[in-house]
């Protein structure tokens, strides 16, 4: 079920379930945004990196965290538009195995100068089976408010 701009407070929090980072989902972003990079596609190459592995793209993680929100139905049919990705940070790697899960909380929230629709903060905070932070950033949306 959807929520609206009055079923938010700031300081709530959106737990997705997680999903697990597998090769197939790295070499179809690969081949989807035409980044080919070695660290991400060349198994040989990236044994010899500081991480010993592939990497997967770090906005695969990004698309994938926006994803698994939408897999919540939080805000399915309510947000009007995403105004922007900020700050977005990757503390640590995100392999190949790894299994994510996000939670999402909300920052701050204000009615547009008309009145009609909200704006609403989101932080996102992406853990790994480790429970260790891997990406982590904030991406504001406008917002439908409560059907009358």
């Amino acid at each position: 079920m959807p929520r609206f701009y009055e079923d938010l407070a700031v300081g709530d929090e959106i737990t997705t379930p997680a999903r697990t980072i597998t090769e197939t989902d790295v070499v179809q972003f690969a081949q989807l945004t035409g980044d080919w990079n070695p660290i991400h596609t060349d198994a040989e190459f990236a044994k010899a990196t500081v991480y010993g592995q592939r990497l997967a793209h770090g906005l695969l993680g990004l698309a994938f965290a926006v994803g698994l929100l939408d897999r919540t139905g939080a805000f399915s049919g309510s947000v009007i538009a995403n105004l922007g990705i900020a700050d977005w940070k990757y503390p640590k790697p995100l392999f190949i195995g790894d299994t994510i899960r996000v939670a999402v909380t909300i920052t701050e929230k204000r009615l547009t100068s008309d009145g009609t629709r909200g704006i609403v903060g989101r932080r996102f905070t992406v853990r790994n089976q480790r429970d260790e932070v891997v990406q982590e950033g904030s991406s504001p949306v406008m917002i439908r408010l409560r059907p009358a």
